[in-house]
């Protein structure tokens, strides 16, 4: 009986949300993640009103001054680490069992700017967003892949839309991956990228949306805005680095949240999926990031390896490495 009530405890744990500290006991925040087992234990679990329908996504006020932590999950690990700035403005957001489905999942890494307001809200909603649009499109949507594309973009614009009703000047960039039905959908807005590692080599899925790329200037300077190249960096009126992103109210007229999306099955021949912000990137290649994790077996400890490399050369960004293990979203 009192293993049975342990065990009862435990997964209730796991979809409830976590007041996460460190060892000196100094919070760090707020997460919620589905079917997460916490690298460190967390010292107070706080258990809001149960909800059984409840999508868990996201992780709503954080506050991340600390300047690292990491999550051990079943399906993915993750490693932070906060850079120069004041604030941590990196986010992650992960949602598995989506409908009751153990093989369709999503998971997403942010990198805000201007503050935190805009990454926040991106983990809070990208994901529920998404589904929404899903369940809008019904049973059709099952075997239609370009509605679960079009469910995508829709979820991007959507939150997008809402984010800027409140009046808030932050922007975020955001790459997020789907699985459903033996499918990975990858869409991003901005440099956050994702890697698959296909029998240990890299394969890159994503495209940054940067000035460096001449479709995206052409696109900005079409519609009336202003690019400037300074210091060896485009920058959208003078200012923003990134070409499309969700917020960023000030620049709307140029900053679009559409998102490209890539499809592809998954093979016996997927080994994991790196998602990482800007700060990774920066410093560190595609291939050398994946023989890391491949080396480590796709643990915390390789995402930690990643990201003080990225910071032993010299990176002073904001820093978030997530490893997805593919074995469990493959088809049937």
């Amino acid at each position: 009986m009192q293993e049975n009530l342990h065990f009862e405890a435990y997964q209730k744990a796991l979809h409830d949300n976590y007041l996460l500290k460190d060892n000196n006991n100094k919070e760090l925040g707020i997460g919620k993640v589905g079917n997460v087992k916490l690298k460190k234990r967390p010292a107070r679990l706080v258990v809001p009103e149960y909800c059984p329908n409840k999508l868990e996504f996201g992780e709503k006020d954080r506050k991340l001054e600390n300047k690292e932590f990491e999550v051990e999950g079943k399906y993915f690990c993750l490693a932070s680490k906060k850079g120069r700035r004041q604030v941590m403005e990196d986010g992650y957001a992960v949602m598995t069992d989506i409908l009751g489905d153990a093989k369709q999942a999503c998971f997403a890494v942010i990198d805000g700017h201007g503050g935190r307001a805009a990454a926040d809200y991106v983990a809070e909603n990208l994901g529920k967003n998404i589904v929404k649009a899903m369940e809008s499109s019904g049973k059709e949507e099952d075997d239609n892949c370009q509605l679960v594309e079009q469910a995508i973009h829709g979820g991007y614009l959507v939150t997008d839309k809402d984010f800027l009703s409140q009046g808030v000047s932050s922007g975020a960039c955001a790459a997020s991956v789907l699985f459903k039905n033996g499918e990975l959908y990858v869409a991003n807005v901005g440099d956050c990228r994702v890697i698959l590692s296909r029998k240990g080599v890299a394969e890159t899925l994503t495209i940054d949306h940067r000035l460096s790329r001449e479709d995206e200037r052409l696109r900005i300077e079409n519609s009336g805005g202003f690019v400037h190249y300074r210091n060896g960096i485009w920058r959208v009126q003078g200012s923003l680095a990134i070409s499309r992103a969700i917020g960023d109210s000030h620049l709307k007229d140029w900053i679009i949240s559409d998102p490209e999306i890539k499809r592809l099955p998954l093979t016996s021949d997927c080994d994991f999926l790196i998602m990482a912000s800007d700060g990774l990137w920066d410093k560190v290649d595609v291939q050398e990031a994946v023989d890391v994790i491949s080396r480590d077996k796709n643990s915390v400890e390789s995402c930690k390896k990643l990201v003080d490399m990225s910071f032993s050369r010299g990176n002073m960004d904001d820093i978030t490495v997530m490893v997805i293990n593919l074995q469990n979203f493959m088809a049937n």
